[in-house]
């Protein structure tokens, strides 16, 4: 066919080169038309069908992939295709100009697809955070340098068509660049070995509460990519950490309390160590109308009077044998309070102990758990707790130690300077009462005298 056109062109009197060059430019512009139309009809009837169907159907990894324009990438391929395949036939009588239009519609369509498949991973990568698994296995570091790979790949393509060579000899040729490559990519190298590591061993996942103190992080873990960890700490603000420091240097991760159950308290209050005594029959019968104490009371004084009576101890004095004490009751009310609390995790470790006396006083602590992990919620039950067992201390006649302030120091002065005052007062009136006295009696011996 294209010999009878030739053939036709110089058959009215065209010479064979200018036959050439006009069927040529007609072919091409034919190929032109041809290129456009298609790549119209692909990108205004099939994208929209495709949109269309998209979105009638319950899967969203198509709607994703249309969102990522995934089919628009798709679509622009079609030009550089049929451009690769018609400048055969359209350039035929230029060999040279073949090769160059190809060079062109192949780095046009490597980068297509380059762009084409870093979409689909978006996509992908969107779908996967989206599912359940995605919490325990985070996948963005594995697609970051899947899009590394890519690229690079593409970069090599170019390139080598650029300057001529097979692309097999281009890569050949990177092992004498492995030192500079593994310096640059140094981070991302790192990044993605750590990456490995913290998926598998399923250290940190997205939503984690961390913290790492170097890096001033103290929050919820928002990203996991190849190179850093994005952390949203408590007062709003963003800390990156590289993702290999958290295998080399470690963290702390609070996801083993929110899995537990319970949140541990674990708080102090020293006691002043001049108040603990024995308890006398009147704080007994006080501390028995505690409902929370009653049936402790009732067995203990029945255990200590049977003690007692088994071992002869005379009891008149208060060292012998055994007796309860302040100090002991409060830790027994302690125990049964919380124990009976409502928001007190009762499966987990509970201790009321006391701590070495030092000489500030002698320390009780509560070592429970709480069965509410959020921040506010468990800030405000210990702080409930510990209301409570500041308000209810006097009840046991016993008092909290706590370091004298400055008002303390002043009302102290002010007490011994009215102490020095009323001394003072109290020897001059004793002064004056004398020196009333002696003068009575002078002048009653004066009297005397002179009768």
């Amino acid at each position: 066919m294209i010999e009878a056109a030739l053939s036709y062109l110089q058959a009215h009197g065209l010479h064979e080169a200018e036959a050439k060059m006009a069927l040529t430019v007609v072919m091409a512009l034919v190929s032109l038309i041809l290129i456009v139309t298609v790549e119209v009809l692909t990108k205004r009837i099939l994208l929209n069908i495709i949109t269309s169907f998209a979105a009638r159907t319950k899967t969203r990894y198509d709607d994703l992939l249309v969102k990522h324009k995934v089919f628009n990438w798709l679509a622009h391929l079609v030009p550089p295709l049929l451009l690769y395949n018609l400048v055969v036939p359209v350039f035929q009588f230029y060999p040279r100009t073949i090769d160059v239009v190809q060079s062109l519609a192949l780095l046009y369509l490597t980068v297509i697809f380059v762009f084409l498949v870093l979409n689909a991973l978006d996509a992908l990568l969107e779908y996967y955070n989206q599912s359940a698994v995605a919490r325990k296995l985070p996948l963005k570091s594995f697609i970051q340098v899947i899009k590394t790979v890519v690229v690079l790949v593409g970069m090599v393509i170019v390139i080598s068509n650029l300057i001529g060579q097979s692309p097999v000899v281009l890569f050949s040729g990177l092992g004498a660049f492995t030192a500079i490559i593994i310096l640059i990519f140094k981070d991302s190298i790192l990044g993605f070995v750590a990456g490995i590591q913290l998926a598998t061993n399923n250290l940190v996942k997205v939503g984690d509460w961390i913290e790492m103190p170097k890096y001033g992080a103290d929050g919820d873990v928002i990203d996991i990519s190849l190179v850093t960890v994005s952390v949203q700490n408590w007062d709003k603000t963003i800390s990156t950490i590289p993702a290999y420091a958290l295998i080399s240097e470690g963290f702390k991760n609070w996801r083993g309390m929110d899995e537990s159950g319970g949140r541990r308290i674990k708080r102090s209050i020293t006691i002043d160590m001049n108040s603990v005594r024995f308890c006398d029959e009147g704080m007994l019968e006080k501390f028995g109308k505690v409902q929370l104490l009653q049936s402790y009371l009732r067995e203990k004084t029945h255990e200590v009077s049977e003690y007692n009576q088994r071992h002869g101890i005379d009891t008149s004095s208060p060292i012998n044998g055994r007796r309860l004490t302040n100090l002991g009751t409060f830790r027994a009310y302690l125990v049964a309070y919380l124990r009976n609390h409502p928001k007190i995790n009762p499966d987990m470790t509970f201790l009321i102990r006391h701590l070495e006396p030092t000489e500030n006083g002698i320390s009780v602590q509560i070592y429970v758990f709480s069965n509410d992990q959020v921040w506010a919620n468990y800030e405000a039950i210990q702080a409930d707790i510990m209301d409570h067992v500041l308000a209810i201390l006097p009840f046991f006649e016993l008092r909290v130690f706590q370091a004298p302030s400055g008002s303390d120091i002043a009302g102290a002065g002010l007490a011994l300077q009215k102490a020095l005052v009323e001394n003072m007062q109290q020897v001059s009136e004793k002064q004056g009462r004398r020196k009333a006295g002696s003068g009575k009696e002078i002048g009653k011996q004066f009297s005397e005298g002179s009768e």
